[in-house]
């Protein structure tokens, strides 16, 4: 649960801090406007590779997990719960 927590928090900063830069750089002079498809651009652009880097750890992740316990291994050991069954006799 804290890290489901954590991850939010990172997230939502993520999404939070661009949009607070982005009222404070607004000025009080009014010939000092702001780009809007640009802002919207650079946010997109920030969370695209913020997903991309999450994908990238969790592909990475899963095919570790598929690579390590599959049946071929070398070092794969039965558990105790298989084996055990009326079929497997």
């Amino acid at each position: 649960m804290k890290n489901i927590i954590g991850l939010f928090m990172v997230l939502s900063l993520l999404v939070i801090l661009p949009t607070v830069e982005i009222v404070f750089a607004a000025g009080d002079e009014p010939e000092q406007y702001i780009d809007r498809r640009v802002e919207i651009w650079n946010l997109f652009f920030r969370m695209m590779t913020v997903a991309f880097v999450v994908g990238a750890v969790v592909s990475g992740t899963l095919i570790w997990l598929i690579w390590r316990f599959r049946e071929s291994h070398p070092k794969a050991t039965p558990t105790k719960y298989e084996g055990t069954s009326e079929l497997d006799r």
